[in-house]
Parts: structure tokens; C-alpha cells; sequence
């Protein structure tokens, strides 16, 4: 059992009051007031395992927080660490595709030990969950695919993980591009992707029979890319809502970006999202500047809405950094949030929403208000992270660089980087 003493639980206040917390089998048992609240002075972890236990960790009043999700990011299309490069596409999404596929060979690392890099930067940031999308096309066939798989089996004790088989290049419009989905899944993917039915394939029929049917045959989720706006990505929603229930996969199906959500009549936005709910399709998105989500309204018919960071300094993009607390801060930036409880409520999709998304959302909405699986529960995996904050707006904020993350109730990181042995 190990214990932590003197911390503030997801602090509201600057003065909140400190607790200990018990974690055993790497879950959360108990939450009980500090038997003396006066702080002891900030003590590193290593520094307070020396002094108190291998099993006593003094928090030193810092703040504790539920570990972030990346669940929308893209592990084999980045250049995080690598020489920066000017960016060349020409603005359009066929161009932007095109782009990627003319230069990812040019990256100065393997997508193995690329995709290892950034893993490191998002763990040490905060985040203990990722689910990516890598490309699967008549180009790479399953090269990136294989590559972040294996990365992130070798990060498998201090990750949870899924891989999202992406045809970023269409389904209809390149041959052979079904038969490298099925190929895949049969690998080790986890979900089967897709993108734009209607306005990039422009054969939704064939597109999403294509998706659908590899899910059935492989038992598997499904993940859509959906940028498309106005009546364009309503038609596509339906679609996609539609051959979700008739397939009884409730609790299977992701939208990833849903900008019809922000391009349409309110009615129409709110009868979307109660389709959505009625059939327990869960939402990404990745803190656009337009393209911003109706967070309340999710929130109050309980579909489940995680965050990612999409692509980090790559072809598509300079920006992004693997830093999941600074992305949370840019969720609230674009969303106009001032009020401490609306960011809270970011953070509370970059944790817990990005747990259920890939858990698996459900149509009753039970999975939104259950701790034990995905929050500060006791029962709940003891995923967290300890760091110097007044409060939880004041760490979104501030995003202090310093941060002890935990997975299972074991340190993984520290200062920004993985604990040696790591991996």
C-alpha cells in the first residue's frame, strides 16, 4: 500500500483543505482529512521516500489532479524534436494529405522511435492514455501503423493505448485501401477509422459500408474523422447514428472533430446531439479555433467528449507540443472561458472524458458520472498527478513544468521526463 500525505484533491480554493490518500493494488482506497493541515515544505518524491518509507510520499501540500488523455492525436505524422521545418501544404485537406505523404519519409527518426518520443512528452506532460490514428494507404500500406503499434506496446506499463486504423487518403478513391484496413485490424488495431464520407470519398454509401463492415467482421470500434460543416456533416452524423443502432455497436462509435456541431441552427444542432446520445456515440476534439463544440449542451444529455492534440509540429501544422495541461488551456481559450467551474469542466474532459471515450461511452449515460472507473474515486485506477497550484484554474493557467505523474500509484515521470527504466 502506499500512502500520500498532504495533498489538496483537485483544490478549488488556494486553502482547500490537505488529505491522505491510500492507493493498494494501483486504486484509490481511501480520502481522509490530514491530520494536521500545516503544510512540511516541498519535498521531491524520491527525497520523501527516503525520509518517511518506499510507501509514504509526502505531498507537500501540492495539488493533486486526474491524469490527461490524448485520445485524438496522430503518433506517426509529427517532427516533434527533430530539425523544424517550414511548413508547405497549401491549405486545402486533399493538399494537406498530399503533403504528408510526399515528406513523412524525409522525418530524421524511424516512426517507431519517433512515436516513442512523443509518447514520452505526453506521459511526462500528464497524460497516462492515448489513442491514435495512424495512416493506412496505397503510399505507407501498414509501415506507420506497425511502427506506433510497437511503440506503444513497448510503453504498455505506464500507458493505456489504442490505434485507430486511418485512411487518411479515402477508401473509395484509392484502390486496395479496404484490404490494408482488414489487414490492421487483424494486426493489433483497435478501432477501424474514417474520413469525410461524404465530401472527400464522396461515396458515403461505400465509405461507411467499408467501416462498418471491418468493425463487425473484427469485433472492433470505429472512429470518423468528420470535418465536414452545415448540412454536409448533419447527412453524415445520421448516417453514421444510424448504422451505429442497426449494428447494436452503442458504445463503439467515435466522432472525431464534429464541426457540424458548430456550422448549424441551433434545433438542428441540439436534435443531432440527442441522437447522438440516444445511441452512445462519443466525441473528440482537438481545441480548434472554429469549429468550437456545444459544451454544455453534451454535458447535459451525458455524451461523452474527450480531448487530443491532433498532430503535433508536423506536416499539417507548427503547433503543438505534447503538453496535454497546456492543450486543456487552449480548450478553455477557444471555448471563451473565464469562470473557474467552465475550466474545471476542461479538465474534466482531458481526464475523465477522454477515459470514457476510450472505454467506451454509454447510451444511459452511467459511464459520465462514474468514479470508480474514470475519476477520483475510491475504487477508481490511481492515475494523477501531483504539481504546485493554487488551484485547478491556476494550474491550467499556469501549466508548471514540474509535475510528478502517476500511473497505477507508481511515479512514471518527473521534471518532464520518464523515470528511468521507463518504458
Amino acid at each position: 500500500m502506499t500512502t500520500l500525505r498532504n495533498i489538496r484533491l483537485f483544490p478549488r480554493t488556494a486553502d482547500a483543505q490537505t488529505v491522505d490518500v491510500e492507493i493498494e493494488n494501483g486504486r484509490f482506497t481511501s480520502f481522509t482529512p490530514t491530520p494536521s493541515a500545516q503544510a512540511i515544505g516541498r519535498t521531491d518524491a524520491a527525497s520523501a521516500e527516503d525520509i518517511d518509507g518506499p510507501d509514504i510520499i509526502d505531498g507537500a501540500g501540492r495539488a493533486l489532479l486526474p491524469s490527461l488523455g490524448d485520445v485524438h492525436a496522430h503518433l506517426d505524422s509529427n517532427r516533434m524534436g527533430q530539425t523544424f521545418r517550414p511548413h508547405t501544404a497549401d491549405g486545402t485537406l486533399h493538399g494537406y494529405i498530399m503533403n504528408d505523404r510526399e515528406n513523412w519519409r524525409q522525418g530524421e527518426r524511424s516512426v517507431r522511435d519517433q512515436a516513442a518520443f512523443v509518447i514520452a512528452e505526453i506521459v511526462s506532460s500528464g497524460g497516462t492514455r492515448i489513442r491514435s490514428h495512424t495512416q493506412i494507404d496505397a503510399d505507407c500500406g501498414l509501415e506507420r501503423f506497425l511502427g506506433v503499434r510497437d511503440a506503444l506496446a513497448d510503453h504498455a506499463a505506464i500507458l493505456d493505448s489504442q490505434i485507430v486504423a486511418f485512411p487518411q487518403a479515402g477508401i473509395v478513391r484509392e484502390k486496395g485501401v479496404r484490404d490494408l484496413l482488414d489487414a490492421a485490424l487483424s494486426e493489433g488495431a483497435d478501432l477501424v477509422g474514417g474520413l469525410d464520407p461524404l465530401q472527400y470519398d464522396r461515396d458515403p454509401v461505400a465509405h461507411l459500408d467499408v467501416v462498418f463492415g471491418l468493425a463487425q467482421k473484427h469485433g472492433k470500434g470505429v472512429d470518423i474523422h468528420l470535418h465536414e460543416r452545415g448540412s454536409a456533416g448533419v447527412f453524415s452524423f445520421e448516417e453514421i447514428a444510424h448504422r451505429t443502432k442497426a449494428l447494436g455497436m452503442e458504445g463503439k462509435v467515435t466522432i472525431s472533430h464534429a464541426f457540424a456541431l458548430s456550422s448549424n441552427p441551433a434545433p438542428e444542432v441540439e436534435r443531432i446531439i440527442e441522437l447522438v446520445a440516444e445511441v452512445g456515440i462519443s466525441l473528440t476534439t482537438v481545441a480548434p479555433q472554429s469549429g468550437v463544440l456545444p459544451r454544455r449542451s453534451l454535458r447535459e444529455n451525458r455524451v461523452a467528449l474527450g480531448l487530443g492534440e491532433d498532430g503535433q509540429r508536423d506536416y499539417w501544422s507548427p503547433y503543438g507540443d505534447g503538453d496535454l495541461l497546456r492543450r486543456t488551456w487552449q480548450l478553455a481559450f477557444t471555448n471563451g472561458h473565464r469562470q473557474d467551474e467552465d475550466i474545471e469542466a476542461c479538465l474534466d474532459i482531458a481526464s475523465r472524458g477522454g477515459a470514457q471515450v476510450m472505454a467506451g461511452a454509454r447510451p444511459d449515460g452511467t459511464a459520465l458520472v462514474d468514479d470508480v472507473r474514470f475519476g477520483l474515486g475510491v475504487g477508481a485506477p490511481a492515475d494523477f498527478m501531483l504539481l504546485e497550484a493554487d488551484t485547478v484554474t491556476s494550474a491550467i493557467m499556469d501549466c508548471p513544468a514540474d509535475r510528478d505523474v502517476f500511473k497505477n500509484g507508481e511515479l512514471v515521470a518527473t521534471g518532464g521526463h520518464l523515470v528511468d527504466g521507463r518504458a
